[in-house]
C-alpha cells in the first residue's frame, strides 16, 4: 500500500516540476519577443513598457508591458544590472 502512495506522489511531484519548466520556457519566450519589440501575443510592434520597479541595487527589477492593439499584459522579474554604488569611487 505504501508503494503505491509513493509512486502517486512520485508522479505528481514530477509532473508540477514539468509543468513549471513549460511555464518558465513560454515566459522566456515572451520577453524574448517584448525585447525585439513584438507583442507575443499579437505580433505586432505595439508593446510598450508601463511599469518598471525597483527594490534597490540587489534586487530584481519587475517590468511590465502592455500591448496597444490587443490588450495584453504581463509582468517579468529581470536581473538589475545597474551600477549601484559604483559611481562614487570612480571620481
Amino acid at each position: 500500500m505504501d508503494y503505491y502512495l509513493l509512486a502517486f506522489m512520485l508522479i505528481i511531484l514530477s509532473g508540477s516540476v514539468f509543468v513549471y519548466m513549460y511555464y518558465l520556457k513560454e515566459k522566456k519566450e515572451e520577453l524574448d519577443s517584448i525585447k525585439r519589440g513584438f507583442c507575443p501575443k499579437c505580433k505586432q510592434k505595439s508593446i510598450e513598457l508601463t511599469d518598471q520597479r525597483s527594490s534597490g541595487c540587489s534586487g530584481p527589477k519587475i517590468l511590465s508591458f502592455e500591448c496597444l492593439e490587443c490588450g495584453y499584459v504581463n509582468s517579468f522579474a529581470v536581473e538589475n544590472s545597474g551600477s549601484c554604488g559604483t559611481d562614487r569611487y570612480t571620481k
